[in-house]
């Protein structure tokens, strides 16, 4: 009796200890393609001013009031995230609660949004959406100057109006991650595989 008690003993601390090599294994491989993977962020397309750049200014109305400072420099010395959106933009909607709760996060981050098309059906969609608070602009040209091509799409400037990253935001970690490129100096994911190319 006594002899099985041990051999069943030897046996689970061998069991233990050969889950203990495949847990630091799993680990292991967990964390070389984390480093194959890089980061995720968001999907920069061609056209409009490059990441760099000073931000083509615009001076525009804003359909919650007031007159908007879009590019160049603003008065607040903040950053700005510009969002282009639209309101028959399912993704954009429920964007929407994500970037506010982002932007709220983001000490003296400056949120302008922008859209183009009928005016009555943007200021339902203001009103659905309680974004009274945030300048609101209506402008195909600045849509055109950003080379904005699909929704939702977001620029965002340092407080001198220079672009720091920009990209179709489809999820929480593709807005975070324009934040990421402001702090790293890695603007995109396309950036960030041309760097570590380069440098294998």
């Amino acid at each position: 009796m006594s002899t099985a008690f041990l051999a069943a003993f030897a046996v689970q601390w061998v069991v233990i200890l050969l889950l203990a090599v495949m847990v630091v294994g799993l680990f292991r491989q967990v964390g070389m393609l984390h480093e194959r993977l890089g980061p995720v962020g968001a999907l920069t397309l061609p056209g409009g001013p490059k990441v760099g750049d000073i931000a083509p200014a615009f001076d525009l109305p804003s359909l919650n009031g007031g007159q908007v400072r879009v590019g160049g420099a603003n008065e607040n010395s903040v950053s700005t995230l510009l969002f282009f959106l639209s309101p028959t933009c399912a993704i954009c909607k429920t964007m929407l609660p994500v970037l506010l709760s982002i932007v709220r996060e983001q000490d003296g981050t400056r949120l302008i949004l922008a859209s183009d098309g009928d005016e009555e059906r943007q200021r339902k969609l203001i009103d659905r959406e309680k974004l009274h608070g945030y300048p609101f602009v209506l402008s195909t040209d600045l849509g055109r100057a950003h080379g904005v091509a699909k929704l939702p799409y977001a620029v965002l400037l340092d407080a001198e109006g220079r672009i720091v990253a920009k990209g179709l935001i489809n999820n929480r970690e593709h807005v975070e991650s324009l934040f990421e490129a402001q702090r790293s100096g890695i603007a995109s994911i396309q950036d960030y595989l041309t760097r570590r190319n380069a440098a294998s």
